[in-house]
């Protein structure tokens, strides 16, 4: 594939992976780590009244938030990041999500499949780009080239996956 065929995948394509990613990656995850802690991971019985306060029309719905164990959360976000990676590494730079709307991460410059090294970067690079109020998300639907903040940090682009079958 060559530089000036490179279908680049927007903000709402990446959104709907990041999504799908959610529902088919993140949400396993965090029921087999909540399991794994015994239910210590955090206080479910907390959200269950708080959502019943809200439903109620109570104004003070969020007042008190539940108890969370910052180790199990630090389990479930590196054990996301393994996932993802292992995802990356054997689908060509696609997870669940990005595979369904074909679409993958790639070196910027080579178009090629991304090192171990850019993975994590881009990985770590999701830290930034959410603590700058989401921008470094959002600047995909304003580049040409479609790259957020964590790409641009990793080397990276997402393309739309040409090989992919229908």
């Amino acid at each position: 594939m060559s530089k000036h065929e490179v279908r680049y995948a927007g903000f709402w394509i990446r959104f709907i992976a990041s999504f799908l990613d959610t529902l088919f990656l993140a949400l396993p995850v965090g029921i087999v780590i909540y399991f794994l802690s015994d239910g210590n991971w955090f206080d479910l019985t907390q959200y269950q009244q708080n959502i019943q306060l809200a439903m109620s029309g109570n104004p003070h719905a969020l007042d008190q938030q539940p108890k969370t164990s910052f180790t199990w959360e630090l389990i479930f976000e590196i054990s996301v990041l393994v996932v993802t990676i292992i995802f990356w590494d054997n689908w060509r730079g696609a997870t669940p999500g990005k595979k369904i709307v074909h679409i993958k991460i790639v070196d910027a410059k080579t178009l090629q499949d991304i090192s171990n090294k850019q993975a994590i970067t881009r990985s770590l690079g999701y830290i930034p780009s959410t603590l700058l109020f989401g921008l470094g998300f959002l600047m995909v639907a304003f580049r040409k080239d479609k790259r957020s903040l964590h790409d641009l940090l990793a080397g990276t682009a997402v393309i739309y996956d040409e090989d992919a079958s229908l």
